[in-house]
């Protein structure tokens, strides 16, 4: 059996930090199984949310996008989470929904508390306020959990409940 675990990095944005949605979120994941690897509140700097939303940000939906995606992530303090488990790019991917929030199926972390669409976003020269950052892919995970934690941030621990319902392969 292939070993499937695999660590996601989750921001909580800061329309979901202002909201008091912290913990309602972190709530969701640890429910489904998923465990915290690392867990901060920070305030991003312009040059941390630039390694973030990077050059291919731009290249695939133009500058200004990533410039208010810029100014969205540094406009209040964010909640970084390092999330680890059974394929948790893509469990988690399915529980946070569509990028836009009015397109999000009802019971996702988008569909259940953001409205918003791209074309109010667009009229309105904002980057979209949709709760959540989650990583697209387990390669896009490895570099975005390196540009918002330490190694020493982050913590590898097995819960007493995965001895009865995980197979883990060491």
């Amino acid at each position: 059996m292939e070993n499937k675990f695999e660590r996601s990095l989750v921001l909580l944005k800061p329309d979901a930090v202002d909201r008091g949605l912290i913990g309602e979120i972190i709530t969701r994941f640890e429910r489904t199984g998923l465990k915290l690897a690392g867990l901060k509140l920070v305030w991003s700097d312009k040059d941390t949310a630039m390694q973030h939303y990077t050059e291919d940000l731009a290249q695939r939906r133009g500058q200004h996008v990533r410039d208010m995606m810029i100014e969205m992530i540094t406009s209040g303090p964010i909640v970084a989470m390092a999330i680890e488990g059974v394929e948790a790019v893509a469990v988690v991917r399915k529980m946070v929904g569509e990028t836009e929030p009015k397109s999000a199926a009802p019971g996702t972390i988008r569909g259940d508390y953001a409205h918003l669409s791209f074309k109010y976003a667009d009229e309105n020269k904002v980057g979209v306020f949709n709760l959540i950052h989650a990583s697209s892919s387990p390669e896009e995970a490895e570099v975005e959990i390196a540009v918002w934690f330490n190694d020493f941030e982050l913590q590898n621990y097995k819960p007493a409940y995965t001895k009865h319902t995980l197979v883990e392969k060491n």
